[in-house]
């Protein structure tokens, strides 16, 4: 097969895979919240518990949490992705920043990788394989790429 052809092919699968990059990422993302919130899938808070609800780690569980849920869903991305974003932003220069100017050392690349992907979906939406795709008017139930 000709290589423009490949990469044209390739190319036409971009936004289906901007759903699986978000819906890994709501995944990947959620298990923090809940570890902060359930212990599961294991404790992360000091001391092995779990964070209050009105304190500032049980905040950002539940947001990590429910706004991981949606974004999973695909169910208001843009707006969810933008929170969470901030959300993110705030975690590296609240809890990791100070450590030191490295991410790698501060323990803070995923932070800051969270906040960037979440920016770009804010911007991106959730693509074909979303329920905003789904609510879209016009979609007639059906998922729409565009």
């Amino acid at each position: 097969m000709h290589y423009s052809r490949l990469a044209s092919r390739w190319g036409s699968w971009a936004p289906y895979l901007l759903s699986i990059v978000r819906v890994v990422a709501a995944f990947l993302f959620m298990q923090y919240g809940t570890a902060k919130l359930l212990g599961f899938p294991a404790p992360i808070m000091p001391g092995g518990g779990t964070a209050r609800v009105d304190s500032l780690p049980g905040v950002a569980g539940m947001l990590e949490t429910f706004g991981g849920l949606l974004l999973l869903l695909g169910l208001f991305t843009r707006p969810v992705a933008f929170l969470l974003s901030g959300e993110m932003a705030v975690a590296y220069f609240v809890g990791h920043a100070p450590r030191g100017f490295w991410p790698v050392l501060n323990q803070g690349a995923p932070a800051v990788l969270f906040c960037f992907l979440f920016l770009y979906l804010s911007a991106a939406g959730g693509g074909p394989w979303s329920l905003d795709a789904f609510r879209r008017p016009g979609s007639g139930g059906r998922a729409n790429p565009r």
